[in-house]
């Protein structure tokens, strides 16, 4: 029997030398079976100075988009107290216990990974990762910026994902890149 999930992404995002940049790929599965190759699942919200990505189910992943960008419209674009309220929301309102995604958000300052469990991370390093091919980009990209700092941020996600897209089966080489510079 067929498996009916979405395994849907692989999201990238990585801060250096004043540089934001948030990568996905355009791969949506179902199952054993590639549904679409070219899905974005990075998007601009708050007046475009906030950027986001996600996988898991896309039904579920825009909800997410539309209640997130309403918590940074009622906290004036305050990412870190946007993503834990809407955190707090997630985990427990009970419609929105079901969903199935996780979200990648960031700033020119800062980046966060939020979940339905309640949780809200900002990494150690430069680097957070999400998805089936989560791991494999971070590991590309963690050795980018440890051996060849020279690479802007959006040239360490383009390679991190295309390594990733090589190893996982869920990722494809359809990257989609967004990127915010500390001035913005």
């Amino acid at each position: 029997m067929a498996d009916n999930s979405f395994d849907s992404t692989t999201i990238l995002a990585v801060k250096h030398r004043g540089q934001t940049a948030i990568a996905g790929d355009g791969q949506v599965s179902l199952g054993e079976t590639i549904m679409k190759s070219g899905a974005r699942k990075i998007r601009r919200l708050y007046e475009e100075e906030i950027l986001a990505g996600f996988a898991g189910t896309s039904a579920d992943a825009f909800t997410l988009f539309e209640k997130f960008e309403n918590k940074l419209k009622e906290f004036h674009g305050q990412l870190e107290r946007s993503a834990v309220e809407l955190a707090k929301e997630w985990r427990t309102d009970k419609m929105l216990r079901r969903l199935e995604a996780l979200l990648i958000v960031a700033s020119s300052e800062k980046m966060l990974l939020i979940s339905g469990t309640g949780d809200v991370i900002e990494p150690d390093d430069r680097l957070l990762a999400i998805g089936s091919g989560g791991d494999y980009a971070r590991a590309a990209a963690r050795a980018l910026l440890e051996n060849d700092t020279d690479l802007a941020a959006e040239e360490i996600a383009r390679k991190s994902m295309n390594i990733a897209a090589d190893i996982c089966v869920y990722t494809n080489d359809r990257i989609v890149i967004d990127t915010l510079n500390e001035e913005e």
